[in-house]
């Protein structure tokens, strides 16, 4: 057999299944998540699993609490807009952190687990994101109000503003931390992936956070913006701002997702360290 036809044979002959929870709010409307259904597909073509994806309605964690999580291989929290469902997202954060379930967040998934740790970990009983509850004493994430432009010039910005012009829109450089799982998944300390969001890490409140135990392990161009968040008290927790759903391929999958899946398999055999 060709090494050609060794890779074929091995992605067509999956060696096991994984259940990955998917905590949206869209979730009716599968499809409004195909981009990230499809990575995870990726993924398991990597890892010779197959994926089983069961969605979640994140206000059904709200009114029926956690144990809609339960027997599962991993939670992935995807991107999202509005409050609606905000508090059943952050309840399925704390609940892989507090059971060591393998966790992937992308975007708002990245800031729900920010808001969480903060809330849990750090002891803001209150943290929030400002795009959510403007009174807050603690907006760990926030609407970045001035940019500047390539040529130097400042822009001001505020919520009403156009969304397009208040947002972080496609692919940027961003810097890996050498030691970092981000950084092993890659390996690569600048990678390029597409953003589409308005909202940022607040650096105010980030010492304290990195003082609790958190990590950021991705940041801007600039070095200025939380792209990447970590939680090393966790076997495998990573959250990311940008969308790597969007640079996934059958053929390559993405090493975010590949990780993540492979973790998937290595909880389900209880040999997640």
């Amino acid at each position: 057999m060709s090494e050609w036809e060794q890779v074929i044979y091995e992605e067509a002959n999956p060696t096991g299944e994984v259940t990955i929870g998917m905590v949206g709010k869209y979730v009716e409307l599968p499809d409004a998540y195909k981009s990230v259904n499809e990575a995870l597909k990726h993924a398991g073509l990597k890892n010779r699993l197959s994926v089983k994806i069961q969605f979640v309605d994140s206000e059904d964690i709200e009114s029926k609490g956690t144990e809609v999580l339960e027997n599962l291989d991993a939670i992935l929290v995807p991107g999202g807009f509005g409050d609606r469902g905000v508090e059943g997202k952050i309840r399925a954060a704390q609940y892989a952190r507090e059971n060591n379930i393998p966790y992937l967040g992308i975007c708002l998934g990245m800031q729900v687990a920010l808001i969480e740790f903060s809330r849990n970990v750090v002891g803001w009983t209150d943290a929030h994101s400002t795009e959510f509850n403007k009174k807050t004493k603690h907006p760990v994430v926030g609407l970045i109000t001035e940019w500047v432009d390539e040529e130097g010039k400042v822009e001001e910005r505020n919520e009403t503003s156009d969304l397009g012009g208040t947002m972080r829109l496609g692919s940027q450089l961003c810097h890996l931390t050498e030691g970092t799982k981000a950084y092993e998944l890659y390996g690569n300390a600048a990678i390029h992936e597409r953003h589409r969001h308005r909202y940022e890490v607040n650096n105010v409140l980030r010492p304290k956070l990195e003082k609790a135990g958190l990590k950021v392990s991705g940041l801007s161009a600039d070095k200025k913006l939380v792209e990447v968040i970590e939680n090393p008290a966790h076997p495998w927790f990573v959250a990311a701002q940008f969308h790597p759903e969007f640079t996934s391929t059958p053929r390559d999958g993405h090493p975010l997702f590949s990780g993540f899946i492979k973790a998937a398999g290595q909880y389900q055999r209880g040999e997640l360290e």
